[in-house]
C-alpha cells in the first residue's frame, strides 16, 4: 500500500532572530556517461505516516509458493520506519542552532519518472536538503503552520503536554519541599534552575522545556523562575541538547588497536590474511574453488551440483527470471535517454556479467551460513561481495526463488522482485545500485567487511543494576549515517535483514541498504534473527546520495566515502541491525515482558564482550521500532538509554525533525541523571507504570503518561527503596572480530 506522502517547507519563526539555512550546491559539474539532461534535485518528502509494505504478519514457518509475498509480509515485514537523509559527506561537529518550522503540504509524484544515470562521484561538495522527518509514533506531535508559542505546545496531541506538565510539576514539588525542609539558603529558584541546567554544559545543556511548562513555572514561583523561564524558552528554539556530539566517542579515535587478523573456529576469514597490505585488493584464500552443497554453506551459482530436472516448477521460474530482467530494463528505457541507454547495455551490464562470472576465482572458500543461535563471524572482501551482488541482480543463487526450499527462514537475496515491474520507487533503487555496480566494475574495492551473528546467552538483571545513565546528546536536525560517523549506528531491522530492499520497502532499513549496498549481501548467508540476537556489520562503504524518504526517495549521485579504515582495512563505519516488535495495540508495549524484550535486544547490540568502556563509541540512533510497528517514541528512548547505560556506551539520538520528542527525551534524561536514578530502578519504574496505570487502563491510551508518571514518583520518593546487588549476571559469548 503507497504510503501517505507530504513534503516539508521550512518557515522561519517571527521570534526567531537566527537564519535559517541555506541551500549549497555543488561545487562542481557532475560527470555524465554521456551528454544528457540534468535530472532536477527535488526537495525532500516527509513521511507523516507509513502503510508501508504492510500486510497481516505471518510466521515464516508458513512457507508460501514459489513466487511468495514480497519480504515485508514475511516477517511483520517492513523494518521500523526511521528516516534517513542525503549524505553530503561532510562531518559536522555537532547539530547546528535553531530548528524552523516546518509547515506540510501534500505532494504528488511523476507517474513517469525520468530514469537519470548520471552516476559521477561527487567533488565533496552536494547540495544540502532539508532533513526529512521519521515517521513518528501514534503520539507524537505533528509539525504545525505556525510560530513557536504556547498555544502551538498545547495543541499538541499525545503525551506532550501531559510531559511537560509532569515535568513542571516535579520542579514545583521538589522546590517546595528544599524551601520548607532544607536550612540551607537555597532559594525555589535556584532549585529550579538547578533543574533546568544539562548534565555537561550550563550553558549549552539546559534542561528544555515547553511554553506550558514556562506558564506553570511562573504560575508557581511568581517572579522568582523568570531566569528559567528564560532558559527553557531559549532551549525551544535550539536543534541540540545535552551533551556536545563531539564529546561522545568516535571510532577509530576511540578503539584500541586490533590484534593480527587471523582465523578462528568462530570467525571464517575468505583472504590472505599475510597478503593484506593497506591500498591493495585483497588475494581470495584459498586459490582454488572449493565447492560445498550442503546445509551449511551457501549454495554457489558455480557449483557442478548446481542441477535441476526441466520438468519442476522450480526450473521454470529459473528460465522466466532473465526475461523479467530483460522486460525490467525494456521498460525503463522510456525514462533513459539514448545515449544513457547504450552505455547501459553497452558498458554497465557486460561488465557485470564478467564480474558475476567471476566467482569460481573470487569467491573460492565455502560461505558459511550464519544461523539462529550461532555466535560466528565471517570476513570478506569488497571485491568478493561485489561479485555475490552481481550473481544476486542476475538472480543466479540456486533454490533462493521460492519460500518451499530450505531457505525459507532466510532474506530473499535474487533481485527478481526488483524486476517485477517498474515503479517510481524501483527505478530510484535501480539507479543506486547501478551507481554501485558501475563504481565496483570501474575500479576494484580494496578493503574487507566483517559480519558477525551474536546471540545473548544470559541477558542482565535489569531489576538489580546500579548502573546510571550515560550521557545523551539529542537532536531533531541531521542524519545517523552523517552525523553519527563513528559511532555504533542502529538499523531499525526486519528480523529478515535488509526487509523489503529487494522489492518495495523503501524506509529506514533499505534506504541504508541501498547507499550502503554491500549490506545487501547478508541476506545471503543470514537467518532470520531471533529475539535475542543481532548482526553487526563492520566496514560497509557508503556509494550513493539521496534525498526524500519511501514514496519520495530520490538517489542524487554518487558518493566518495571517505571514513578511514582500520587495521583489518574495513571503513570505521559498523551498523547494528536490531529488529523491533510490531505492536497492534499501544498498551501492548507496556507488559513487562514486552519491554523485557525490547530491552534484551537492543542490548545485544549494545553490548560487546571484554571490551573497556573507555573503547566503546557511542550509539547513534533514533525512533527504532515506532512509526508502522507502533512503538512509543518515549518509551522507545528510554529503553535505548537503559540498554547503552548498561552496555557502557554513550547515546546520540536523533529524533528527525521531532522537536518536542528532543526536549521531552532530554528532559527526563536530565531529571533522572541529577537524582543519580538507577537503572534498575528506572526498570521498576517501567514496571509500575505497567501495573498501576496501564493494567487498569479502559481506554486505547492512558491518561497518564508514562513520563509524568515517573516525574511524580520520583519527586515523591527521592531514594530508591530497592537494595539491589550490584552484580548483575551478565554472561556473554566472546567474539574475537569486531
Amino acid at each position: 500500500m503507497d504510503s501517505q506522502e507530504s513534503v516539508t517547507a521550512e518557515v522561519k519563526p517571527e521570534d526567531v532572530k537566527n537564519d535559517a539555512p541555506k541551500t549549497k550546491l555543488a561545487d562542481g559539474k557532475d560527470e555524465l556517461l554521456c551528454e544528457a539532461e540534468k535530472h532536477d534535485i527535488t526537495k525532500d518528502c516527509v513521511l507523516t505516516e507509513n502503510a508501508e509494505d504492510d500486510t497481516p504478519s505471518q510466521k515464516l514457518k508458513d512457507c508460501e509458493s514459489a513466487a511468495g509475498p514480497d519480504e515485508t509480509s514475511l516477517a511483520d515485514s517492513r523494518s521500523d520506519t526511521a528516516q534517513t537523509n542525503c549524505s553530503n559527506g561532510q562531518k559536522r561537529p555537532s547539530s547546528p542552532g535553531p530548528p524552523p518550522v516546518k509547515t506540510t503540504c501534500v505532494a504528488a509524484h511523476s507517474p513517469n519518472p525520468k530514469l537519470n544515470l548520471c552516476l559521477s562521484i561527487s567533488p565533496g561538495k552536494g547540495v544540502s536538503t532539508p532533513s526529512d522527518v521519521e515517521m513518528l509514533s501514534p503520539d507524537s506531535p505533528i509539525p504545525k503552520t505556525m510560530p513557536i508559542n504556547n498555544s502551538a505546545d498545547k495543541d499538541h496531541d499525545g503525551g506532550a503536554c501531559a510531559e511537560d506538565s509532569g515535568f513542571a510539576e516535579a520542579q514545583v514539588m521538589e522546590s517546595q519541599q528544599v524551601v520548607k525542609d532544607s536550612d540551607s539558603t537555597c532559594s525555589a529558584k535556584d532549585e529550579v534552575n538547578l533543574v533546568a541546567t544539562g548534565t555537561e554544559d550550563a550553558e549549552k545543556a539546559e534542561c528544555s522545556g515547553s511554553s506550558d511548562m514556562s506558564q506553570e513555572l511562573i504560575g508557581s514561583q511568581s517572579g522568582s523562575s523568570l531566569e528559567s523561564v528564560s532558559l527553557a524558552l531559549h532551549n525551544m528554539d535550539r536543534g541540540w541538547l545535552g551533551t556536545p556530539i563531539d564529546e561522545l566517542n568516535r571510532m577509530p579515535q576511540c578503539a584500541p588497536p586490533l590484534s593480527h587478523l587471523k582465523v578462528v573456529p568462530n570467525h571464517t576469514v575468505t583472504v590472505r590474511t599475510d597478503l593484506l597490505r593497506e591500498g591493495e585488493v585483497p588475494v581470495p584464500y584459498p586459490s582454488k574453488f572449493k565447492d560445498a552443497w550442503d546445509d551449511v554453506s551457501v549454495k554457489m551459482p558455480c557449483s557442478e551440483k548446481n542441477l535441476f530436472p526441466m520438468e519442476t516448477e522450480r526450473s521454470h521460474l529459473t528460465i522466466l527470471l532473465p526475461v523479467c530482467l530483460l522486460f525490467f530494463l525494456l521498460s525503463s528505457l522510456q525514462c533513459l535517454e539514448h545515449c544513457e541507454a547504450q552505455h547501459l547495455f553497452e558498458v554497465i551490464l557486460p561488465a557485470m556479467v564478467d564480474l558475476a562470472l567471476s566467482a569460481p576465482r573470487l569467491c573460492t572458500m565455502p560461505i558459511p551460513l550464519l544461523k539462529s543461535r550461532m555466535n560466528h563471524s565471517l570476513t570478506l572482501s569488497q571485491e568478493q561481495i561485489a561479485c555475490l551482488l552481481a550473481n544476486a541482480f542476475f538472480c543466479t543463487f540456486p533454490r533462493r526463488n521460492s519460500r518451499k526450499s530450505e531457505y525459507c527462514n532466510y532474506p530473499e537475496i535474487n533481485f527478481y522482485r526488483l524486476f517485477e515491474g517498474p515503479s517510481p520507487r524501483k527505478i530510484e533503487k535501480f539507479k543506486t545500485l547501478l551507481c554501485y555496480f558501475r563504481r565496483v566494475t570501474q575500479t576494484k574495492p580494496k578493503g574487507l567487511v566483517t559480519f558477525t551473528r551474536q546471540s545473548l546467552n544470559n541477558p542482565p538483571n535489569w531489576e538489580s543494576s546500579q548502573t546510571q545513565l550515560t550521557r545523551l546528546h539529542i537532536t531533531c536536525e541531521g542524519t545517523i549515517e552523517d552525523d553519527g560517523y563513528g559511532m555504533l549506528q542502529v538499523d531499525f531491522a526486519n528480523r529478515l535483514v535488509g526487509g523489503g530492499v529487494t522489492g518495495h520497502g523503501l524506509v529506514q532499513e533499505e534506504i541504508r541498504f541501498l547507499i550502503n549496498p554491500e549490506l545487501i549481501v547478508s541476506r545471503l548467508f543470514t537467518e532470520a534473527l531471533e529475539y535475542n540476537e543481532c548482526l553487526i556489520i563492520t566496514g560497509t562503504e557508503q556509494y550513493s546520495k539521496y534525498s526524500g524518504y519511501a514514496e519520495s526517495y530520490k538517489w542524487k549521485e554518487s558518493h566518495n566515502d571517505e571514513t578511514p579504515r582500520d587495521d583489518w582495512q574495513r571503513r570505521c563505519t559498523e551498523i547494528v541491525a536490531i529488529d523491533a516488535l510490531k505492536f497492534r495495540h499501544f498498551l501492548e508495549q507496556f507488559l513487562p515482558e514486552k519491554m523485557n524484550r525490547e530491552l534484551n535486544k537492543a542490548y545485544c547490540g549494545f553490548f560487546r564482550s571484554n571490551a573497556n568502556r573507555q573503547h566503546l563509541s557511542a550509539v547513534a540512533t533514533g525512533n527504532w521500532g515506532c512509526g508502522a510497528f507502533g512503538g512509543d517514541t518515549r518509551l522507545k528512548a528510554l529503553i535505548q538509554l537503559m540498554a547503552a547505560a548498561e552496555a557502557g556506551r554513550d547515546v546520540a539520538y536523533f529524533t528527525f525533525g521531532d522537536a518536542q520528542l528532543m526536549r521531552d527525551v532530554h528532559e527526563i534524561h536530565t531529571f533522572l541523571t541529577k537524582r543519580e536514578v538507577t537503572v534498575g530502578r528506572l526498570y521498576s519504574l517501567l514496571n509500575q507504570y505497567s501495573s498501576v496505570v496501564c493494567k487498569n487502563c479502559r481506554t486505547t491510551r492512558p491518561d497518564v503518561s508514562l513520563y509524568s508518571f515517573i516525574y511524580e514518583k520520583v519527586s515523591s520518593h527521592p531514594t530508591s527503596d530497592i537494595h539491589a546487588s550490584k552484580d548483575s549476571g551478565i554472561s556473554f559469548s566472546t567474539l574475537d572480530s569486531h
